[in-house]
C-alpha cells in the first residue's frame, strides 16, 4: 500500500552571518537553509543512510535547482522551510519547499530542487530503486 510522498519541516532562526549589511538575509543564506532541509528529508523520511551511501560510493548529486524569491527575512526571524518529494522519473527525483516567515506567516521563497543518484568514480548515474515508486503516491 502507498503512502503519501514524505514532507519535513524545519525551522532556521536567521542569524547576523545569514544578513547583510542591511540585515537582509542573502541568497547563501536560503540555499542552506534548504539543505538542511532537503538532507534531513532524504536521510529521515525516505530512509537514505547517507553514510552507508557513502562507503559504496553512491551519492545523491543536485542536478538543478530554482529559486524563486517572494519576500526577504530579515535578522532575527525564524524561517520555517517546508519540503517535500514531489516526483520521481527513472533517475531523477524531485523535491519542492516553501519558506515562510514564522511570525506571520508570509511566503518568503519557493524552490524546486532535481537531485540523481550517482555512482563515483565515473559520475555514473544510478537508477532510483525500484521500491520508491510503490511506496510514495504524489500529487499531481
Amino acid at each position: 500500500m502507498s503512502e503519501p510522498a514524505p514532507t519535513l519541516i524545519t525551522e532556521d532562526e536567521v542569524m547576523f552571518y545569514d544578513t547583510d549589511c542591511g540585515q537582509v538575509v542573502h541568497n547563501l543564506a536560503y540555499l542552506r537553509m534548504l539543505e538542511r532541509c532537503r538532507t534531513k528529508l532524504a536521510a529521515e523520511k525516505m530512509g537514505m543512510d547517507l553514510a552507508a551511501m557513502a562507503e559504496q560510493s553512491l551519492f545523491p548529486v543536485v542536478v538543478n535547482i530554482n529559486v524563486n524569491y517572494k519576500m526577504s527575512a530579515l535578522y532575527g526571524d525564524t524561517i520555517v522551510t517546508t519540503g517535500r518529494l514531489s516526483k520521481l522519473d527513472r533517475v531523477r527525483f524531485y523535491f519542492d519547499f516553501e519558506m515562510r516567515r514564522q511570525s506571520n506567516n508570509d511566503l518568503l521563497i519557493t524552490s524546486q530542487h532535481t537531485l540523481a543518484l550517482v555512482e563515483m568514480p565515473g559520475a555514473k548515474i544510478q537508477r532510483l530503486p525500484a521500491d520508491w515508486r510503490d511506496r510514495w503516491t504524489f500529487d499531481d
